[in-house]
């Protein structure tokens, strides 16, 4: 089965292209390139192919044509949303508009000054949510918990490019489970933890439950840590709308007793239903999803 293993495709010549494209013909005239690149995805990417036309025809029940045409607009997003994240990590912030739904969500939570629990997925273009936060004076430290082994010479090339470094700082996963302590120590700051719910490493552990009517696998890191220590968590997701424009949703994370992680993930898989309905084609995980290749 083709699972995930923890890093992005891509190259570093590719990432050099999106550049050299958007600092000579702009974020817009930069698209164009993507519609080679996303046709070369949608005829040969065999595997991803399988995996997309399960969760449009299966799973949202698209018939064959719409399965085919949203294959295609599959990739064609996700190059954008990379695009996007490269021109405003490169200062062409002012060019993208923004709005928030939920704000208040993430500043009540920070005045119970016991830190908080952020989950979101491979939904949207979350990375790109610090420089929007810097414009409403969101002052607050991001933690991002991660198991990504990108190769180190594309993040450091992004980060060459980029005219301002990130503040989100990284906790990476660890075997002999130190991360923890990284984790309560930010939390006792009352700094924002954030994790990813929607993907897990084969042989890691994991919890089940239900997405889009089929059974599937999650990992059970965030859910057990955030239901076991006490403090607020929040959902969080920042989609690609229209005309350079994004929409950063927060939403309270539905109450559930302390452990009880199964009960958190089935809140959390509902959330992200609903969010996966409204934007279909943000939602990029290419591979066994489901574990069912039907």
């Amino acid at each position: 089965m083709n699972k995930w293993k923890g890093k992005s495709k891509g190259t570093i010549l590719g990432y050099r292209i999106f550049v050299w494209c958007i600092k000579n013909l702009g974020v817009r005239s930069s698209y164009f390139v993507l519609y080679f690149v996303a046709a070369y995805y949608f005829l040969f990417e065999k595997k991803s192919n399988l995996y997309l036309s399960y969760y449009f025809k299966k799973r949202l029940n698209y018939n064959f044509s719409k399965t085919l045409i949203s294959r295609y607009q599959s990739y064609l997003t996700f190059g954008k949303v990379l695009i996007d994240k490269t021109a405003i990590s490169g200062g062409l912030r002012n060019q993208f508009t923004y709005e928030f739904d939920g704000i208040e969500n993430l500043r009540n939570l920070l005045e119970e000054k016991k830190g908080g629990i952020l989950i979101s997925a491979h939904i949207g273009n979350f990375e790109i949510a610090e420089h929007f936060f810097a414009d409403i004076d969101f002052d607050c430290q991001i933690n991002l918990v991660t198991t990504d082994q990108e190769v180190t010479v594309i993040k450091e090339y992004l980060e060459s490019v980029s005219v301002k470094q990130s503040n989100i700082k990284f906790i990476y996963v660890k075997e002999d489970m130190s991360h923890i302590f990284d984790i309560n120590e930010a939390l006792s700051k009352n700094e924002l933890i954030c994790f990813t719910g929607d993907r897990y490493f084969e042989g890691s552990k994991f919890l089940e439950a239900d997405l889009l009517g089929k059974s599937a696998k999650f990992p059970a890191g965030p859910f057990l840590i955030a239901s076991r220590l006490g403090v607020p968590v929040v959902y969080v997701y920042v989609m690609k709308e229209k005309n350079l424009h994004y929409h950063l949703y927060a939403r309270i994370a539905q109450k559930v007793k302390k452990r009880d992680a199964q009960g958190l993930l089935e809140s959390y898989t509902q959330n992200l239903e609903s969010m996966i309905k409204k934007y279909p084609m943000q939602w990029f995980n290419y591979f066994d999803f489901w574990d069912d290749e039907e």
